[in-house]
């Protein structure tokens, strides 16, 4: 006896479901028009911005061609400028080590609070995330402040807990002039105010474990540290690049943080960073075409960095 095998392909003269045919009768033009209020708001906002500071970056425009609107074209002057400086020598090493620092720092802290959460039960945990929520939603300004106070030099409480352990003299102690201090400093607040981002975007990957996989684990003799480098972390790997390119994208160009510091606003060379160089440059010196190429160098720096980063990611087949 021959079984006839049922087909999914309409009889002839049969016409296929309306769901269908409006999908396959949808216009090319139309998906572009439903991102179109997106794309402009975008190009608004960041494209026609960071355009206008490419543009600058060739010119020699002061407060005198603010006034005037003259534009006086130097070419490439002012990279070489910024390449011959020798602030180049401090800002350079200043931004790029401290941002190294800042993204392993910031991971760590918050993987390792979301690791701690994850063990918690249903009330702490709501309990601890909106507690790091809130140190998330903190303005940087405030946050900054706070530190500095903290720190102060005349009447800071870890200066003063430090003099009566007897590690320094408060009558000659300023962390803030001495640029490893300052940078320890501004990492402390930059670590402090990232890392609930990656506690709480890594808790969330951790919820999508498979919990027989750990179980596995666990009952082959695998410890916390083990299951975590062998089964979690290669799960999560497209959650901690996401969580890494980002925070290599905010510490690279840190400037709250370092400008509102006691002299970080310019008064002490030592401690400029790429960001905080071009706006003193720009706004305080008014050589806003020298300080949108030190922009522009910044930019390209980023770029470049994630470009490179995403590469050796999609060459992985990560994401």
């Amino acid at each position: 006896m021959t079984q006839t095998i049922p087909t999914t392909e309409p009889a002839a003269g049969v016409r296929p479901p309306a769901a269908g045919r409006r999908l396959r009768h949808t216009p090319r033009w139309l998906p572009w028009a439903l991102v179109l209020p997106a794309l402009a708001v975008l190009g608004l906002l960041l494209i026609y911005p960071l355009g206008w500071v490419g543009v600058l970056s060739f010119q020699d425009f002061g407060l005198r061609e603010l006034v005037t609107g003259e534009r006086s074209w130097l070419g490439l002057d002012n990279f070489r400028d910024v390449f011959h400086d020798p602030l180049l020598r401090t800002a350079l090493p200043n931004t790029v080590v401290f941002a190294v620092v800042n993204v392993a720092l910031t991971v760590a802290a918050g993987t390792a609070v979301a690791l701690l959460i994850a063990q918690l039960g249903q009330v702490a945990r709501a309990i601890a995330v909106g507690a790091i929520m809130v140190a998330w939603a903190m303005p940087a300004v405030t946050v900054t402040y706070v530190w500095v106070f903290l720190f102060d030099a005349r009447d800071g409480f870890f200066v003063e807990l430090a003099g009566h352990l007897g590690l320094v003299d408060p009558d000659q102690t300023n962390w803030f002039t001495e640029r490893l201090a300052f940078y320890a400093i501004a990492t402390v607040n930059v670590v402090q105010h990232g890392f609930p981002f990656v506690a709480v975007t890594v808790l969330a990957g951790l919820s999508t474990v498979p919990r027989d996989t750990l179980e596995a684990a666990v009952l082959d003799g695998a410890g916390a540290w083990r299951r975590f480098w062998h089964v979690t972390f290669p799960l999560l790997r497209p959650v901690f690049a996401v969580v890494t390119i980002l925070s290599t994208i905010w510490d690279f160009k840190v400037f709250t943080q370092i400008y509102l510091m006691p002299g970080g606003n310019g008064t002490n060379r030592d401690v400029l960073n790429l960001g905080t160089w071009s706006y003193i440059t720009a706004i305080s010196q008014n050589r806003y075409g020298l300080g949108a190429a030190i922009a522009v160098l910044l930019t390209l720096m980023l770029l470049a960095i994630t470009a490179v980063y995403l590469r050796t990611l999609f060459r992985q087949e990560e994401l």
